[in-house]
């Protein structure tokens, strides 16, 4: 713990660097790829991450410790005055852990909103994103349940998406004992989580079930079958196409198509009647054209959309509120989104006529 609290001092301390120092720090001179400048804070904490090994030359539980470690050290405190208990809900494996942060000052109007955390499907916990949900708690007003899915290879394919639905449903379902109003919930991730968030939403339709008040998807992997412009462009970037295929090996079966929509929701042909979105890329992100294309998807079906792509930040930015500013600034701006989509703000933008 020591040890510990005084690798958070010291990369504290290299963080308050003015930039041109950073700059020098991480090669001399501010990365610059594809229009996009990278905050200098990330590149200065990206190049001390590949100087690691990757995680996918690990086992499956030394790249979950390496993930742990390494996330702790950059990980903001919770937003003061929101509160935070732990409960679990019953799934379809068993109990599911659920977390669940109650703003300062709820509005009784907020729907609770349902949230899974990243990590490729094999990676992360509670841990991974709770400051980001306490924020996103402060910031609509409303209530946030994260979610501990199941992970692979121990529970593959659709496990996790089934626990997140489990814990919707229960949601709905309590919503106002969760201090919203009775039976809506919304649902959201960040990277993986985000995928299963938007195959949820695809799910609860085909099962003739009420949308979501929103769906919330962060740099979300939209489609296991593409290679797109971005993934070329910021090929060099986590999370490497090496790590991707790593997760994803360990994810699904060898009988599951990665062309399912439940795994690629950007493969579903039909999304109309979904859930209002906010959308949310990053710029150095390989990803960022599928959440980008999914945004269109929902457009063109008629869906409300609010997207946002944050140019110099990059994939994962949700767990640097404690190291870079620019990090925080944009997850304040999501809980900010999330609240207007959840009072019924986002509009879909009138059709162009052919022509």
């Amino acid at each position: 713990m020591a040890e510990h609290a005084i690798q958070r001092q010291l990369l504290k301390a290299a963080l308050s660097l003015p930039t041109p120092a950073l700059r020098a720090a991480s090669g001399g001179q501010a990365a610059y790829v594809g229009g996009r400048t990278l905050d200098p804070r990330l590149q200065f904490l990206l190049r001390a991450a590949l100087a690691q090994p990757p995680l996918q030359s690990m086992s499956v539980e030394e790249a979950r410790k390496a993930f742990a470690e390494n996330w702790a050290l950059i990980a903001a405190r919770p937003e003061p005055g929101v509160r935070i208990e732990d409960m679990d809900v019953d799934g379809p494996g068993g109990p599911i852990r659920v977390r669940v942060y109650r703003p300062p000052e709820p509005d009784p109007a907020i729907p609770p909103l349902v949230y899974a955390h990243f990590g490729g499907g094999t990676m992360g916990d509670l841990e991974s994103c709770h400051a980001f949900c306490s924020i996103l708690a402060k910031g609509m007003r409303g209530t946030v349940l994260s979610v501990d899915y199941r992970l692979a290879p121990e529970h593959r394919f659709p496990a996790g998406l089934e626990d997140l639905l489990a814990v919707f449903r229960h949601a709905r379902d309590h919503a106002a004992e969760l201090g919203g109003p009775e039976g809506h919930a919304a649902i959201g991730g960040d990277s993986m989580g985000g995928t299963l968030a938007a195959a949820a939403c695809q799910q609860l339709r085909r099962a003739g079930e009420p949308q979501p008040s929103l769906q919330l998807l962060i740099y979300p992997p939209l489609d296991a079958t593409a290679q797109t412009q971005s993934m070329t462009t910021y090929a060099a970037w986590p999370p490497s196409r090496e790590l991707m295929q790593w997760q994803f090996a360990h994810y699904i079966g060898a009988g599951d198509d990665p062309a399912d929509p439940r795994i690629s929701p950007l493969r579903e042909a039909d999304v109309s009647g979904l859930a209002p979105a906010v959308v949310v890329t990053a710029g150095f992100d390989p990803l960022q054209d599928q959440g980008e294309a999914y945004a269109r998807h929902l457009l063109d079906a008629g869906v409300p959309v609010a997207f946002r792509c944050y140019d110099a930040l990059v994939h994962g930015f949700v767990g640097f509120t404690g190291a870079v500013p620019r990090a925080d600034c944009a997850c304040r701006e999501i809980a900010g989104l999330a609240r207007e989509g959840l009072q019924g703000r986002i509009h879909v933008p009138p059709r162009r006529r052919a022509g």
